[in-house]
């Protein structure tokens, strides 16, 4: 890039960014002149940008083979680069591979090489073993979450990938996580470490317990939720069991929520996550699987329905509430007869006897079989639901466009009568689908 400065303010500009925290300032400056780099700050500090600006910057526009290799240990946290990636709007072609995807798709995109590839490391070896890229011009590796991606279970693919990069002269290792030892085969020598950790501890972050009198502490979830009113927020539960019975237990009071765990179809915790971001979801039910590495908005409080086994977990869950400079609170649900962990003694007990049960809106994801591919913009969208729908901009929620499909909310209320007017109208030239997920 000709202007680095003027590029990286055009950057900030598209993603309505004022201004760059320290964390990410620090990195900027560090990362182009270092070739081992270890980035540790909280969850939720913007390690992706802080990471993405300086690789942008060393990328050759007049390379047509992949120079930057991401990866990442969790579907959700590919595509959330990658969505970042294309936001940030600077011409280089970035691809987001991971399992749970068709085959096909990858070699499509593999096919018309990115400039920027991200991935899980299973489906990134997998396309290194059948030769559908050249590694030879991968001359920067980051591993974003590396205690997720070199732990066991991964190991042995990292191990094998690392193996297959000759050219690599930049390692780029993040965390929100301290003292995680780095295999040998990372060889990740001498490097420069940037630490905000310990920043975390000027957060304002308040964590409270609520006691509960029954063991299954679902009368004390419901007076959490009637007492933080109309807010979204995460319900973090251990097991998918957990999840069932809490769910239909919010069902029950017409709470609307989404599930999210790691025995779903990657489709559903796609949409799950998208109902969510556009308030067609008021509660996401999860696992830790969304404690980290998943694209939300800010939030005001997180609820642990059950308590993580170890302090990391903890940790994380927590990070997805007070984030940056924001206030926020996690609540511990404690059966009266539970012991708490060593990890979360001597918090106080939350005082919940006000309520704000306002009631909320009532919205509906539509799905549009049409996205960028098609030459479809946000606006293209805007103009068909408020011109041929006939809705008003305040009816218009949240649009979310993919490569291939949108997603719009709008009120219940209206929702099957759009999709009466709207199914099957055009969009550029294309004839789209719209329908109720």
């Amino acid at each position: 890039m000709a202007n680095p400065i003027k590029a990286q303010q055009d950057i900030l500009n598209k993603l309505q960014i004022n201004a760059l925290h320290p964390m990410q300032e620090e990195a900027i400056t560090t990362i182009p002149s270092t070739k081992n780099t270890i980035l540790l700050s909280p969850t939720g500090t913007g390690k992706t940008l802080a990471f993405l600006l300086p690789l942008i910057n060393v990328l050759d526009p007049d390379t047509k083979e992949i120079q930057a290799l991401i990866i990442v240990p969790t579907r959700e946290l590919a595509i959330q680069i990658e969505q970042v990636t294309r936001n940030m709007g600077t011409g280089f072609k970035v691809n987001a591979v991971y399992g749970g995807r068709p085959m096909s798709k990858d070699k499509i995109d593999i096919k018309h090489k990115p400039a920027i590839l991200i991935g899980t490391p299973g489906r990134i070896l997998d396309h290194i073993d059948s030769e559908r890229f050249s590694t030879e011009s991968v001359k920067t590796l980051i591993l974003d979450e590396f205690d997720k991606s070199l732990e066991i279970g991964f190991e042995d693919e990292m191990s094998s990938i690392l193996e297959e990069l000759p050219s690599l002269d930049r390692r780029i290792l993040t965390s929100a996580t301290q003292g995680v030892k780095i295999p040998n085969f990372v060889k990740i020598e001498q490097p420069k470490i940037i630490n905000y950790l310990d920043k975390k501890k000027n957060s304002q972050l308040q964590i409270k317990t609520v006691l509960s009198p029954t063991k299954n502490k679902l009368d004390a979830l419901l007076n959490v939720l009637l007492h933080v009113g109309n807010k979204p927020g995460i319900i973090f539960c251990n097991l998918k069991d957990s999840i069932a019975v809490v769910s239909s237990f919010l069902q029950r009071h017409s709470i609307s929520h989404a599930r999210f765990s790691g025995g779903m179809e990657q489709k559903e915790r796609e949409r799950a996550l998208i109902k969510f971001r556009n308030g067609t979801s008021q509660i996401l039910l999860a696992t830790d699987l969304a404690a980290r590495g998943i694209d939300i908005p800010e939030l005001k409080f997180i609820i642990h329905y059950e308590l993580p086994i170890h302090l990391e977990e903890f940790t994380h869950r927590n990070g997805r509430t007070a984030r940056v400079n924001e206030k926020g609170t996690a609540y511990l649900l404690q059966w009266k007869n539970q012991s708490l962990p060593e990890f979360v003694k001597n918090v106080p007990e939350a005082d919940i006897t006000e309520r704000n049960n306002h009631k909320s809106k009532s919205w509906q994801t539509l799905f549009i079989s049409g996205g960028r591919k098609d030459k479809i913009s946000k606006g293209d969208i805007a103009g068909l639901f408020l011109k041929q729908g006939n809705i008003t901009k305040e009816q218009l929620g949240v649009i979310e466009l993919k490569q291939d499909c949108a997603f719009v909310a709008v009120p219940d209320s209206i929702a099957s009568n759009l999709v009466e007017k709207l199914n099957n109208s055009r969009l550029k030239k294309k004839k789209v689908r719209i329908k109720i997920i």
